[in-house]
């Protein structure tokens, strides 16, 4: 059986986005078909499958420039301990670099999967400073020349060729993402809602995702204002990219909490169990991207039964069905440098219409949201990711058997 590698900077407990997730359940399916390593950023885990933890150098500054040296730091000793492996597998620019230099080092091949691409991602520039250029390098290093390429979205793949055209087309497989369903589902208890003061007897929105550009949360609160004030308005939201960025996004909020009841927002990491039950008890889920290669957090809320409003961009078109499991809201780029819609009034006034449309209408919401299960369920579970991932281990360690002689 091949030693995979599987290197990332998310793993359990420190997973906070939907890379982090995916890398979490792969590992765990990947188990039972091939021996799997798990080597990731951060402090030893009691996890049978972590082959390796490593925290970035401290001599290093903390700053944005300092924040991607760090980063490579850590993928130096990652690439340092896998030369036992007969394949590595990267995720994220974070941990790209030591996927290279293990194909490098050990004449290995090297899968790296795409779950975004920094070209797309400007506003990270607001983050990372200087280091955004140096992130940049580190992908574009990695994506030209890895042995195979996984997007997780027909939309990633073509994004992945016409931001790096050097890639060879033949190399790039697409691989959606899964939920587990015993985790995902339906669950009527109510715990979760009562914890953070929420009446389950009283219709609520449903917002999950950082609070970054790239999750549109600013175009959503300018929806609220227009969204049946009957209903409430929650927003369960991460860590801001950057005070700057939290700054204007609390003003926003401040402005719409005093021109409506109803808004609440939670700005803690909640437990899954905690999380799927705020989901499952939601009239609508609202997605509001403005960058979403797939969009992880829609499958996630279909499979808990709810119906999803979501920006038609990226991914999520192959996730969402129009009228089926949801809605798609029309999002036309304005072509600016933070991939802003062109218009963004009528991008927030076409979220509001779609979830009024569904608050008044919860017959037919129920029904979008139990075909929204079939299809999470049908489509979209870590048993096939799995599958699909090792048939590209093989075929990448095929051709690079075949080059190499």
């Amino acid at each position: 059986m091949s030693r995979i590698a599987l290197l990332t900077r998310e793993y359990p407990p420190a997973v906070y986005g939907g890379a982090g997730v995916h890398v979490e359940y792969l590992a765990r399916q990947l188990a039972d078909l091939v021996d799997i390593g798990v080597y990731c950023f951060g402090a030893p885990r009691d996890d049978a499958l972590v082959a390796g933890a490593y925290e970035p150098w401290e001599a290093l500054a903390k700053d944005g420039k300092g924040s991607a040296l760090r980063a490579l730091s850590a993928d130096l000793c990652m690439a340092d301990d896998v030369s036992a492996a007969d394949l590595v597998h990267s995720h994220t620019w974070y941990a790209n670099f030591a996927g290279y230099l293990a194909r490098v080092l050990y004449r290995i091949p090297h899968v790296m999967t795409s779950h975004s691409l920094e070209p797309l991602r400007p506003w990270k520039a607001e983050q990372l400073g200087a280091g955004y250029r140096l992130s940049s390098w580190a992908e574009r290093t990695a994506i030209e020349d890895a042995d195979a390429v996984i997007a997780v979205s027909r939309s990633m793949r073509d994004d992945v060729l016409t931001v790096y055209p050097a890639v060879d087309p033949r190399r790039v497989s697409v691989v959606h993402n899964g939920i587990d369903p015993d985790e995902f589902f339906p669950d009527p208890a109510t715990e979760g809602l009562e914890r953070q003061g929420l009446d389950p007897g009283t219709p609520y929105v449903l917002f999950v995702g950082r609070v970054t550009r790239q999750k549109g949360i600013t175009y959503l609160l300018q929806a609220a204002k227009s969204i049946d004030p009957a209903a409430q308005v929650v927003l369960c939201a991460g860590a801001a990219d950057t005070p700057d960025y939290e700054l204007e996004v609390r003003a926003q909020l401040d402005e719409l909490g005093g021109s409506r009841k109803g808004v609440v927002w939670i700005d803690e990491m909640l437990p899954r169990p905690e999380l799927v039950q705020l989901m499952s008890h939601a009239a609508v889920f609202v997605c509001p991207s403005i960058y979403e290669p797939f969009g992880l957090i829609n499958v996630e809320a279909m499979a808990s039964g709810v119906p999803v409003v979501a920006s038609a961009v990226g991914g999520i078109p192959e996730i969402v069905e129009d009228g089926e499991t949801g809605f798609l809201v029309p999002f036309e780029p304005s072509g600016d440098v933070l991939g802003s819609p062109k218009d963004p009034g009528a991008f927030a006034a076409g979220i509001s219409e779609r979830v009024n449309e569904l608050l008044a209408a919860p017959a037919e919401a129920a029904r979008l949201g139990a075909a929204g299960r079939r299809r999470a369920l049908a489509e979209f579970t870590w048993t096939a990711v799995a599958k699909k991932t090792v048939e590209v281990y093989e075929q990448a360690m095929g051709s690079f058997r075949a080059v190499r002689v």
